[in-house]
């Protein structure tokens, strides 16, 4: 297991704790841009990596909309 697949499961692990969705679209766009200066200088399993993350991120942040509608007030 890689420091990023760590890191990935230790922010995804408390971002599912606090139960706020956009956590999870904060932290997918960060990936993202992790991923750019990875991508330039030709590092691309780690970058690749990173926009796997991103897209778990967002998925994430799609099913906990849907699941934990928020009450309008």
């Amino acid at each position: 297991m890689k420091p990023q697949d760590i890191g990935f499961f230790v922010i995804f692990t408390i971002l599912l704790v606090i139960r706020r969705p956009i956590g999870f679209v904060w932290a997918g766009l960060a990936s993202l841009v992790l991923a750019i200066p990875l991508f330039v200088t030709w590092t691309f399993f780690t970058a690749e990596r990173l926009t796997w993350y991103a897209a778990a991120f967002f998925l994430s942040f799609i099913l906990i909309s849907l699941l934990w509608p928020r009450k309008v007030q």
